[in-house]
C-alpha cells in the first residue's frame, strides 16, 4: 500500500477541520466522504472524491478505501463504527467511541485489531513534554495532576455538542480527553468523584472530576464553558518540583492571576519551550518535544499496513468510558464511586 486512502464519515468541525487537515499534511488522500450538505466543500478540497449521503452507501462499496474515519456526532458513533467494521474496514473512531462503557466494549470486541480511537491529545506538546519529565524522574514522586480546559463563552455556539444532552456535553467531549491523559500518565483509576452542571447550554458544560489512581496519584480535571478566569492549563506536583503550563496552543492567558515569572511568552534568548519546571522561586523552561499531531496519520498508515500496532489501543477507550460512567453516577449520587 502506498498513499493511505481515507473515507470520512462527516465533514464538519472534526471531519474537515481536523482529520482532513491531518490527512493532507501527511501526504495521504481522502477518497470518499459521507455528507448530506457539504458536497461542494468536498469537491473543492478533494477533487474526484466520492460523496455519498449515508454510511450504508459508503460501506456497500469500500473498494479503494484503506481506512474509514468516523467523525460524525457522538450519538451516531456506535451505528457508524459497527457498520464499517461489519464491512471489513479498518476504522478510526473519533472520541468518545460510545456514550457508555458497555457500548464501547461491544465495539472493541466486534472490531478486534481493526479498530482504534482518535485520542489525539496524547500527541499534544504539553502531554509529550510531561511524559518526558516523568520518564526522567524530574518531578520526583508525583502526588497531584491537574488539567483544565476552560473558556468563557456566555453566549455559546448553537452546535449539536451544546444541545444534544444524550451525547454527554463536555463530560464525554473534553472529559474523554482529560481522563485518557490522566490514565496514560498515572495508570488505572480506583475511585471517581464528579460534579457536573449545565450552566449555559442544555448539555453539561461544567465538569469537575477527582480521580484517585491505583498508583496513589490524585487527578483533578476540569472543563467549563462559563469560566471568566481560566486556571492554569496543567499543573503537576511532585516531591522534586512541579510542571506548569499556563496557556494552550500558543494562546496567552487572558488574566494576570499568575506571577509574571510564569508568563508563557518566550523571553529573548530563551529556547523554544513547553511550560516550566518549577521549584519554588526557581523556574526552568521545558524544551519543546519533537513530536506532535503530525505523527498520527503516518502511524495509522503503518497500522493499516500491518507494520505496527494501533496508535491507540481501543481497550484504553473502554477504561476511559468506565471512568466517565462512574463520573455520571457520582454526580447523580453526590458520592465517591469505586471502580472494581
Amino acid at each position: 500500500m502506498g498513499t493511505l486512502r481515507v473515507a470520512l464519515v462527516g465533514y464538519g468541525g472534526a471531519g474537515r477541520g481536523i482529520h482532513a487537515r491531518l490527512v493532507r499534511a501527511a501526504g495521504q488522500q481522502v477518497v470518499a466522504v459521507v455528507t448530506r450538505s457539504r458536497a461542494a466543500q468536498v469537491e473543492a478540497d478533494w477533487p474526484g472524491a466520492r460523496v455519498v449521503p449515508d454510511v450504508d452507501s459508503l460501506v456497500a462499496d469500500l473498494a479503494g478505501v484503506d481506512l474509514v474515519v468516523v467523525a460524525s456526532p457522538t450519538g451516531d458513533h456506535v451505528a457508524h463504527v459497527a457498520a464499517a467494521l461489519d464491512a471489513g474496514a479498518h476504522v478510526l473512531a473519533d472520541k468518545p467511541l460510545a456514550t457508555t462503557a458497555q457500548d464501547a466494549a461491544d465495539l472493541v470486541a466486534r472490531g478486534g485489531d481493526r479498530l482504534t480511537v482518535f485520542q489525539n491529545r496524547r500527541w499534544d506538546p504539553e502531554q509529550l513534554a510531561l511524559v518526558g519529565l516523568l520518564g526522567r524522574g524530574e518531578l520526583g514522586e508525583v502526588h497531584r495532576f491537574e488539567r483544565r480546559w476552560e473558556r468563557f463563552r456566555p453566549q455559546p455556539q448553537d452546535r449539536w455538542k451544546e444541545n444534544d444532552v444524550e451525547a454527554g456535553g463536555l463530560l464525554l467531549d473534553l472529559g474523554a480527553h482529560l481522563v485518557d491523559s490522566a490514565v496514560q500518565l498515572f495508570g488505572p483509576v480506583q475511585e471517581v468523584y464528579a460534579e457536573l452542571a449545565a450552566r449555559s447550554t442544555p448539555a453539561v458544560d461544567d465538569v469537575f472530576l477527582a480521580l484517585r489512581h491505583e498508583s496513589g496519584v490524585l487527578s483533578h480535571l476540569q472543563a467549563g464553558g462559563l469560566v471568566g478566569a481560566p486556571g492554569p492549563r496543567t499543573r503537576v506536583l511532585g516531591s522534586s518540583g512541579a510542571y506548569l503550563v499556563t496557556s494552550f496552543e500558543g494562546e496567552p492567558t487572558p488574566f494576570g492571576v499568575l506571577d509574571d515569572a510564569y508568563e508563557e511568552g518566550r523571553r529573548p534568548g530563551e529556547p523554544v519551550h513547553e511550560g516550566w519546571l518549577v521549584r519554588g522561586a526557581q523556574r526552568t523552561p521545558v524544551p519543546a518535544p519533537s513530536g506532535g499531531h503530525h505523527e498520527i496519520y503516518p502511524a495509522l498508515a503503518a497500522w493499516v499496513r500491518g507494520d505496527a500496532p494501533a496508535p491507540v489501543d481501543p481497550a484504553d477507550t473502554v477504561a476511559t468510558a468506565r471512568v466517565l460512567d462512574a463520573a455520571l453516577a457520582s454526580a447523580q449520587r453526590h458520592a465517591v464511586v469505586p471502580l472494581g
